[in-house]
């Protein structure tokens, strides 16, 4: 696992996030319906439904766009969606895998490619970049007014049945397979509360943006994460912590 911290390049997009919290809503929405069409809409027997609930949740989305999204996944006339992932190479080369959920290829993929082009960065073919990264539950425990040491939160990690942990002076980083994920953030929730817990993509080494393409980075992963059909970007980028 590569020592950067996850927790950096997290708390340096939150702000744009929350700017955008319409439009994760939407997306929300059809991650949750695409769960529950594939695994029934009860999230008791559905674990991915679960996990894209939980997720909605954590964004603070209204109890009733949840069950709208649900209501509609056992409708006839659903929409017919479908899950790519798109590679390619941001402005310094950076890795960059974007996930999308999408009724129309063609539409999506256009827009996905020129979001890199005219961004500096170039889209790659299927298998170009994803064995960069690494699928791995992640969990992230503010360490501010926490009064744990880290060998204690070492101890509960390990008992809970995650595969690491990282420690900054800021932040405990929890990291599981995938399939251990909600067993350890359960285990976890019951001691502390958790600044994020999420199924994501971590890269196996992390590479530095190059200072003079920073801005132009940062515009390319904004305008992909603005598209309507991409539900999740991730990158090997290591931006400045200013």
């Amino acid at each position: 696992m590569s020592g950067h911290s996850k927790w950096n390049n997290i708390q340096g997009r939150k702000n744009a996030q929350d700017a955008k919290r319409g439009k994760i809503f939407q997306k929300l929405s059809r991650e949750i319906y695409m769960a529950a069409r594939t695994g029934g809409p009860d999230p008791d027997g559905n674990p991915q439904l679960r996990l894209m609930v939980d997720k909605a949740r954590a964004a603070n989305m209204p109890k009733d766009n949840i069950k709208r999204a649900i209501d509609k996944s056992t409708g006839a006339d659903g929409a017919n969606y479908e899950e790519i992932t798109y590679e390619g190479y941001g402005p310094g080369g950076v890795a960059v895998l974007v996930h999308a959920l999408t009724d129309n290829r063609n539409r999506t993929a256009s827009a996905v490619r020129a979001d890199f082009t005219r961004n500096g960065g170039s889209l790659g073919e299927t298998g170009s970049v994803s064995f960069m990264f690494d699928r791995k539950g992640y969990i992230a425990i503010a360490r501010e007014d926490l009064d744990v040491t880290e060998d204690q939160m070492f101890e509960d990690v390990i008992n809970a049945g995650a595969e690491d942990l990282q420690t900054s002076t800021d932040v405990f980083e929890i990291y599981t397979d995938p399939k251990d994920f909600t067993a350890v953030r359960d285990a976890l929730e019951k001691k502390y509360d958790l600044a994020n817990a999420e199924l994501t993509m971590i890269p196996k080494n992390y590479v530095a943006v190059p200072t003079d393409k920073v801005e132009q980075f940062e515009r390319m992963i904004d305008r992909l994460e603005d598209e309507d059909d991409v539900s999740e970007v991730f990158h090997a980028g290591e931006l400045p912590e200013n």
